[in-house]
């Protein structure tokens, strides 16, 4: 989990909003693969070995068991939520409700089944040798290789040309066009594979076959099958480029090797990992987004919606919501198979027509009979799960009880604020409001006014938290400390191997060589929310919470000081007129703002920003003689030297200087005083 996103996220709550539900992004794919690792780690299983029933059983088993970590986070960091509300979305409410909106989407036609291959590609022009994960030398791309099949019958071979002749243990048929004199003799013939003795049948296909391409014969290879794939997993088999070099050789052994020679193609390649993509054809779910998408965008546009910082997504596409996982919501659609039909496989049929989706399968069972009245069948439901952004999207609607019509969702539907990372715009946000306003009632109301965006959290090089790089920060070790030691401990008791744990520890020495010391609630605090003026990342340093830390120390000792000489008896008025007070006073007696006006203000959280900026910048000038200087700000801009004036006995005691000038370009610089150059330059 985003432990350092999520504790930007309350305190920024805190700061900004009136009327807020908690929500988080639970990535269900997180938990299955750390489920996964903890099995090969702990008994050398694969979640394969044990069955889909019992590793669904062990991944709860992992959620009960440390689903409630971050809550015991939030409480530490002073998230005063009320708990009693507190809900999964995986728990029967929750589940019954993704289900239900699963199925008025379909109803209404915005739900389809679709096989859809989307592969980014690259073009090979000639021979070219690629780096692909893995494997220690780099692979040959580009290559044409030609090599014999014999023929049934003693008719002698047929040569066929092929880009992947590794796959060629997988052919069940050759192709050959119709009308090529070359080959109408073996019309209706079989070639023999040399490795298996299957026989594959030769068949005219003039769509598929290109005359003047290669041999002007095809091998056909129908697919891969994911089963297989897990299988070579379970039993070490060698990797399908070496598999290639072995399918040579062998062929080269038997005489049936034909040459290779350079070729121009299309190559599939990852975007995450530059590894060389092998389609796998799947039937998929897909949510129509195009009129869904409109009707969001229009609410950011007509002002009902206020994204800040401001930005949106246009263009969106269907959302792919099927996922080939164990453990989530089940995809409440059945397949219907005809018991008097050949075909009786799942997903034989090309007819997308033989899905019902129903809330349950005695409804599935009710569809499937009036769709095929008086026809015998047999009803699959389908293995796959939902994607977590599915039921994240419905959060706003299914936290307060829909579909049921619950008081809480009539008193607080719609929201006042989201607050979010800026990363999760599309995955989330973007998604909350399309299903919120399709679903949340005949009204179309936005789930929320406005959006609040928090930066990315990075480590202090810049880089992305990821479990991957062992960097994630748990906000508890920074408020109670951790020694070295102890963040090692922590890896040794995560799911990295040998060579990932080795690396994190380096890591870990290398940016805290003696540990995190105690920085305290109120300096976590305090060092997120100023980070959130910096730019759409935070780049977190441990070092400036210390700082921070350093700071509130001095805070209290003043606010201990002065408190101390207003006497044993003095007891704070309740209601005073501050508006004749000179800012000394004010700041020592007013009342503290309401989260209401603190919310409401944004003119006074855009100087505050401005002016946090210039203390931090000012406390960071060096002063090798420990004393108080004058300094002077540079404003380029005369809103900002404004902001800078009115702020101006803050930022000198907050500083600690003994006075502050605001210059603009044609003003001559004092010498000797410490000077800053205004964000505006």
């Amino acid at each position: 989990m985003d432990h350092a996103g999520i504790a930007t996220q309350i305190y920024l709550v805190y700061a900004r909003c009136t009327h807020y539900t908690p929500t988080e992004h639970n990535q269900i794919w997180v938990i299955t693969v750390v489920v996964e690792k903890k099995i090969m780690r702990e008994r050398k299983l694969t979640r394969h070995d044990i069955g889909r029933e019992k590793f669904v059983s062990e991944v709860w088993d992992w959620k009960i068991k440390y689903g409630g970590t971050i809550l015991q986070q939030l409480c530490r960091l002073g998230a005063s939520l009320d708990w009693s509300c507190e809900c999964f979305t995986m728990d029967e409410k929750r589940s019954r409700a993704v289900t239900e909106a699963f199925v008025r989407l379909y109803k209404e036609k915005l739900v389809h089944s679709y096989l859809f291959l989307k592969v980014e590609h690259i073009e090979i022009k000639e021979r070219t040798l690629l780096n692909v994960p893995v494997y220690e030398k780099p692979v040959e791309f580009g290559v044409l290789t030609s090599f014999a099949y014999p023929l049934e019958g003693e008719l002698g071979e047929i040569v066929v040309a092929t880009t992947r002749v590794d796959t060629m243990l997988g052919d069940t048929a050759i192709a050959i066009h119709p009308d090529d004199p070359r080959y109408n003799h073996l019309h209706g013939k079989f070639a023999i594979h040399p490795f298996n003795g299957r026989k594959l049948p030769i068949v005219c296909d003039a769509t598929l076959v290109d005359l003047k391409f290669g041999t002007g014969a095809v091998k056909i290879t129908p697919a891969h099958d994911l089963n297989d794939f897990e299988f070579k997993e379970r039993h070490n088999w060698m990797p399908r480029f070496k598999a290639r070099e072995a399918v040579i050789e062998s062929l080269q052994k038997k005489g049936l090797y034909r040459g290779a020679k350079g070729n121009e193609m299309c190559l599939g390649i990852c975007s995450k990992t530059n590894d060389v993509v092998e389609p796998l054809s799947k039937p998929q779910w897909y949510v129509k987004c195009n009129s869904m998408a409109r009707q969001a965008l229009d609410a950011v546009e007509d002002k009902k919606i206020e994204i800040i910082p401001k930005q949106w997504l246009e263009n969106i596409r269907d959302w792919c919501v099927s996922r080939q996982l164990w453990w989530g919501h089940c995809v409440p659609a059945w397949y219907v198979t005809l018991e008097d039909d050949e075909l009786k496989e799942l997903g034989a049929y090309n007819d997308r027509d033989h899905w019902v989706v129903a809330r349950n399968e005695d409804e599935a069972q009710e569809e499937a009979s009036r769709k095929y009245n008086g026809k015998k069948f047999l009803l699959n439901q389908d293995p796959d799960v939902l994607d977590t952004w599915f039921s994240s999207g419905l959060f706003p609607l299914t936290v307060l009880g829909w579909p049921d019509d619950t008081e809480d969702l009539k008193a607080f539907f719609p929201i006042s604020v989201l607050e979010t990372g800026h990363d999760i715009l599309f995955f989330w946000v973007a998604l909350m409001v399309m299903l919120g306003m399709k679903l949340g009632g005949e009204s179309g109301d936005e789930p929320f006014r406005k959006v609040y965006l928090h930066p990315m959290i990075r480590d202090a090089h810049g880089r992305k938290m990821s479990k991957s790089l062992r960097n994630v920060i748990d906000p508890l070790e920074v408020i109670n400390g951790i020694s070295l030691e102890g963040l090692h401990k922590r890896l040794e008791e995560g799911n990295l191997d040998p060579k990932e744990l080795t690396v994190a520890k380096e890591g870990q020495m290398k940016d805290f060589p003696n540990g995190i010391p105690e920085c305290g609630t109120d300096a976590l605090r305090f060092a997120l929310i100023s980070y959130t003026a910096q730019s759409d990342k935070i780049n977190l340093d441990i070092q400036r919470v210390v700082g921070y830390c350093q700071w509130c120390n001095k805070l209290w000792n003043a606010v201990r000081f002065a408190i101390s000489k207003f006497g044993n008896d003095y007891v704070p008025p309740a209601n005073k007129n501050y508006g004749s007070q000179t800012v000394i006073e004010s700041i020592m007696m007013c009342k503290y703002p309401s989260i209401v006006e603190g919310c409401r203000n944004k003119r006074v959280e855009y100087d505050m920003d401005l002016v946090d900026s210039a203390v931090k910048s000012l406390r960071s000038l060096a002063n090798e003689r420990c004393e108080r200087r004058a300094a002077f700000v540079l404003c380029r801009d005369s809103e900002f030297a404004e902001i800078i004036k009115s702020h101006e006995l803050e930022i000198i005691t907050l500083a600690n200087l003994s006075s502050l000038r605001v210059i603009s370009e044609n003003d001559v610089t004092t010498a000797g005083c410490a000077n800053l150059k205004s964000k505006a330059t």
